[in-house]
């Protein structure tokens, strides 16, 4: 139904009437253009509108309805708005971006082997052997003690004493004197 004369040249008016007449079937179009978010259809009937506000020529061509003109800029708007959602990057809530592991960083973990490497040959023989044993071939301390041919009680010093001066070598990576 084309627009009378006087409401085509008083904006708020027409606008008023086109969402009267055209307003629940944009809605109905935009919806299932927008997978049925109703809030995203709603906003997007308001631009359709809008749009149509800015251009009066189109309110005032005399054609017999309005509604294909409508239709093509609410279709358009929606192609728009969804090309411009998936060119951004998902968000994300903080809370899923807290509970995600961190990515692994191959440089920073060949960074602190070779420090740990460097740590360890900075150790003596003796306390070397026993980490050698007890952390890297994951044997207990007798079973370290009966490998090395010494004490189980020399072991647990030497352990202990090693892993000390595994602190000091590695002070940056937070461990420090009284850990």
């Amino acid at each position: 139904m084309p627009l009378s004369p006087t409401l085509a040249r008083t904006a708020p008016e027409a606008l008023a009437e086109l969402q009267r007449e055209h307003g629940r079937a944009l809605f109905g179009l935009l919806l299932g253009l927008t997978s049925g978010d109703a809030q995203r259809a709603e906003d997007l009937v308001q631009e359709t509108l809008v749009r149509a506000w800015q251009h009066p020529e189109a309110l005032a061509s005399g054609h017999a309805s309005m509604r294909p003109w409508l239709f093509t800029v609410a279709r358009r708007l929606a192609i728009d708005a969804r090309r411009a959602r998936l060119s951004r990057p998902q968000e994300v809530d903080a809370d899923a971006l807290e509970q995600a592991p961190a990515p692994e960083d191959g440089v920073a973990g060949s960074v602190t082997a070779i420090d740990v490497r460097r740590a360890v040959g900075s150790l003596g023989p003796e306390h070397r052997e026993v980490l050698l044993e007890v952390y890297f071939r994951d044997r207990s301390v007798a079973e370290a003690a009966a490998e090395l041919g010494i004490p189980a009680g020399t072991v647990k010093s030497r352990t202990h004493y090693a892993l000390r001066a595994l602190r000091q070598g590695l002070q940056g990576y937070g461990y420090g004197l009284g850990a």
